[in-house]
């Protein structure tokens, strides 16, 4: 793209539209193309010719339009000292957020933490963006550090670094840690918790099953609660079957308070009544929802398609994608994942793989949940061989994607299907200790039913030195040993003449 003549530049920028500029500038930077947060031997000066143009809104546009972190942030730092400056430009907070949330984006802690420090700008609010975002990527030690970072700088001012860390919390499952952490806030008293902060107490206390506790947060929190807190409250009480005091949370939205039900709100109760098999009820909640004008999304006809699913009504949840498609909702992978489960549960295996084919051929981004519904169905259908080669990362007829590098590495579950599959199959023994190899090599460990289903195999076909070994594996391990296995184990082990080991292996249990 060519760059704009110095005498289109020299007009007024707010006189022209930004979406040109933007564009070369980008173009600019994907020539000068710097590779880290300091290129060396990297003038600046091209960008130079765009300094009568910078303001906030341009500097914003151009950080969005990168998808190279280090262009976005040579642009920002190019645009922080700009020469020739005839209009005075200096960054806002709106281009600090910008900057940063986009760096946060790409993990890039240290450019960001030296980019927020040089300029002064590390304060509560971009703290509590790095907290977020080392909680994303499941550091919650790095995250518990810079909330004590911000407690130790800004004193009474780590509002915004307060709730990241407790949503930080709630998310990596560290309920009692956020009640204490929460606790000790509020008697400190420096730091007034707002209506964030009630509502992740909210959601703690729903976790643990304590939907009563969090509505007496509700009525009682000492800010006026919003939407997100009366959604919270109505999904703790679906999530515990209680449908008619989320009814009644429901309620009291429509008439006591000063917003409407959102998409968040019909979709969690639609899913509760779906959970219960209230069908009916949830396609009057349906029909309600969109009688008041509020539509619904993917995720909610998801929830009414895999409840259906559920329960193997697959070709009413067929129905469901045809309605939603009529009425402009688009469906998701995971909208046909709920199918090929759904015809799985129906056993209807045949049209299950069949649909599995079509969805790879759909080049659906498919996870270890997809191929561990079809695994099972290869082995239910005794096409071992065929569990076997999806395992190791194939689809059938060409279509080959490996696992791994679709994010859909084989976990136990597989494993386990496959393997058991081939212990109960005569003349498959061999292929058994491959499998558990390659499980090993992936760090996949071998768990109690496999250890039950090796020992059988090994048993019936008579090898009793690898059936020993798995035994005094299972026993090292204080896995629990069915009678039925150890049974089949015993009699081989009688069968050939072992009796005197039969009766101390029985000691052992």
């Amino acid at each position: 793209m060519a760059l704009p003549s110095t005498r289109a530049i020299a007009n007024s920028a707010q006189a022209l539209d930004l979406i040109p500029i933007v564009n070369s500038i980008t173009s600019l930077l994907q020539t000068l193309n710097p590779r880290n947060p300091i290129p060396i031997n990297l003038t600046s000066s091209p960008l130079s010719r765009f300094s009568p143009f910078l303001d906030p809104n341009l500097v914003t546009l151009v950080i969005h339009k990168q998808t190279n972190p280090y262009h976005a942030l040579f642009f920002f730092n190019c645009a922080s000292n700009p020469n020739p400056n005839p209009n005075n430009y200096s960054h806002n907070h709106t281009c600090y957020e910008a900057i940063t949330d986009l760096l946060l984006r790409h993990s890039l802690f240290h450019p960001t933490v030296k980019l927020l420090e040089k300029s002064q700008k590390l304060s509560d609010f971009f703290v509590g963006k790095i907290i977020k975002a080392y909680g994303d990527r499941g550091n919650i030690k790095a995250a518990i550090f810079w909330f004590n970072k911000a407690k130790s700088f800004e004193k009474d001012k780590y509002f915004y670094s307060f709730n990241s860390i407790l949503g930080v919390l709630v998310k990596a499952n560290l309920i009692d840690l956020v009640e204490t952490l929460f606790d000790n806030v509020v008697k400190e008293g420096v730091v007034q918790p707002d209506v964030s902060s009630y509502t992740i107490l909210m959601r703690v206390l729903c976790k643990k099953g304590m939907v009563e506790s969090a509505r007496k947060v509700l009525d009682e929190m000492p800010c006026e609660p919003n939407l997100i807190a009366y959604n919270t409250l109505i999904n703790g009480y679906c999530k515990k079957g209680d449908l008619e005091s989320a009814n009644l949370v429901f309620d009291k939205i429509l008439t006591e308070v000063d917003f409407l039900p959102d998409v968040v709100t019909y979709t969690t109760l639609i899913d509760g009544y779906c959970r219960k098999g209230e069908f009916v009820e949830a396609k009057r909640c349906l029909n309600m929802m969109m009688k008041a004008g509020c539509s619904p999304n993917v995720v909610t006809y998801n929830a009414i398609i895999y409840a259906l699913c559920l329960k193997g009504e697959v070709d009413e949840a067929k129905k469901m994608i045809t309605e939603m498609t009529l009425n402009g909702v688009k469906d998701n992978t995971a909208t046909h994942l709920n199918i090929l489960k759904g015809l799985a549960v129906a056993g209807r295996s045949l049209e299950a793989l069949e649909y599995f084919k079509w969805m790879a051929g759909c080049n659906m981004n498919l996870d270890a949940k997809a191929y561990i519904v079809v695994v099972k169905e290869y082995c239910k259908l005794r096409k071992i061989d065929e569990a076997i080669f999806l395992l190791k990362g194939m689809c059938e007829r060409g279509f080959s994607h490996n696992m791994p590098q679709m994010g859909c590495m084989p976990n136990s579950v597989s494993y386990r299907t496959v393997i058991c599959s081939l212990c109960g199959t005569e003349g498959r023994m061999r292929e058994v200790g491959y499998l558990v190899d390659d499980m090993l090599r992936y760090g996949i460990p071998v768990d109690a039913t496999m250890y039950g289903c090796m020992l059988e195999g090994y048993s019936k076909t008579g090898n009793e030195d690898v059936a020993m070994q798995v035994f005094n594996e299972m026993i090292g391990k204080s896995y629990i040993i069915s009678s039925e296995s150890f049974s089949v184990f015993v009699k081989m082990l009688c069968a050939k003449g072992m009796i005197e080991k039969a009766e101390l292996f029985r000691g052992h249990l």
